[in-house]
């Protein structure tokens, strides 16, 4: 059976103090409130991460991760974080190759495959996402996109890494922008994305992998968004800087 996680992204959100009041919220609201085995994680700038790691320490419903890794184990990046630093603090999971990544910081497939192979170096887990804009999906080239985003950032793995990694779906068009896909739409995504999985490595690698919704999921969307067969759960922006908006969501799951 395949682990259900909802995974919070603050994005460049918070100050300290504010982060620490938002998750401190979030962790009695889960244990008071959660009743099913998912798991939620939350992605807070690299200011938080240690001492929300403490916080959360004797839980087992709630771990930490970062939003971005280096490629590099060390060396002369000013202003970078490294998968080790990251791994030293506590955190579980790191996202890598959101679409804001790519974007603004021109990441690309080889660059995040390059990060994907240092942060299962030091035993994280990535969260990997891939995902259409808006102009490849009217022009019916979203699954090209989709695929090699997977071939090209990921299917080089072993199944013994691969089997380690969360992918999480993106349709760029419904990122902040208030529009969802259907729960049609991204069910048909997700179905294709476990399908390329099966056929790159096997069914049962492919049955094991937990596949996230991340396009404006939200309280009133969660749970017809998860209850879709091959959706595993989401990964949450703007929801997941409000307590009660983040743990409605976890709890869709109940």
């Amino acid at each position: 059976m395949r682990k259900k996680i909802v995974a919070g992204n603050w994005k460049m959100n918070l100050d300290y103090n504010e982060g620490l009041s938002v998750f401190s919220e979030v962790i009695n609201m889960i244990n008071d409130e959660v009743t099913g085995t998912q798991e939620a994680v939350v992605c807070s700038p690299f200011i938080h991460i240690h001492s929300l790691v403490q916080l959360a320490k004797g839980q087992n419903r709630i771990s930490l991760g970062a939003q971005n890794a280096h490629q590099a184990e060390s060396g002369a990046y000013t202003g970078e974080i490294s998968a080790k630093m990251i791994k030293s603090v506590g955190a579980a999971y790191v996202i890598l190759g959101h679409s804001e990544r790519r974007q603004y910081f021109g990441e690309n497939n080889e660059l995040l495959a390059k990060k994907t192979d240092t942060v299962l170096a030091n035993d994280l887990k990535p969260i990997f996402c891939i995902g259409e804009t808006l102009q490849e999906r009217e022009a019916n080239t979203h699954f090209d996109i989709i695929k090699s985003q997977l071939v090209e950032g990921v299917f080089h793995l072993d199944t013994t890494q691969f089997s380690k990694l969360v992918i999480a779906y993106e349709p760029v068009w419904a990122i902040g922008t208030g529009v969802t896909a259907s729960s049609d739409q991204a069910q048909e995504i997700h179905a294709f994305i476990r399908k390329e999985i099966a056929a790159k490595y096997n069914q049962t690698v492919a049955d094991n992998t937990t596949i996230l919704y991340g396009g404006s999921c939200n309280p009133k969307n969660a749970a017809e968004l998860f209850a879709q067969p091959d959706i595993d759960g989401g990964l949450i922006g703007g929801a997941s800087l409000k307590s009660r908006d983040f743990t409605d969501i976890v709890k869709a799951f109940n």
